[in-house]
């Protein structure tokens, strides 16, 4: 059974360390530099985990969450916040948003694939 990744972040680097990762352990991967791009692809696609990172331009990890949450077939999906600075104030309004669990960088793929295979069997 394929398994499919949506990996949303305005850095390049980020987005290709967290593909190779998850394509190593069989996942189809779709990126996206900008959330607003991938809320359209996500009416009509269908992911099994979303990754997104905290701060990108026009909208914000926690706001792109808000709105995936919106949509019918998005509601249940897991979602992973990246961030390197999450501070402890946001953590409620992500929480309330509907993020399921955050990456903290730097990580390591490992620490990565852990958390994902958790969410995703």
């Amino acid at each position: 059974m394929s398994r499919t990744a949506l990996i949303v972040d305005d850095s390049p680097s980020l987005r290709y360390l967290l593909a190779v990762t998850l394509q190593q352990d069989g996942f189809e991967v779709v990126e996206h530099d900008g959330p607003v791009q991938a809320l359209l692809q996500l009416r009509d696609t269908p992911v099994d985990i979303v990754i997104t990172d905290l701060v990108m331009p026009d909208m914000d990890g926690i706001a792109f969450v808000r709105a995936l949450r919106g949509i019918d077939s998005c509601r249940f999906i897991p979602v992973l916040l990246a961030t390197a600075a999450m501070h402890d104030s946001r953590k409620p309004e992500a929480k309330a948003a509907g993020v399921t669990g955050w990456i903290h960088k730097p990580f390591t793929p490992a620490a990565v694939l852990a958390l994902v295979k958790r969410l995703v069997p």
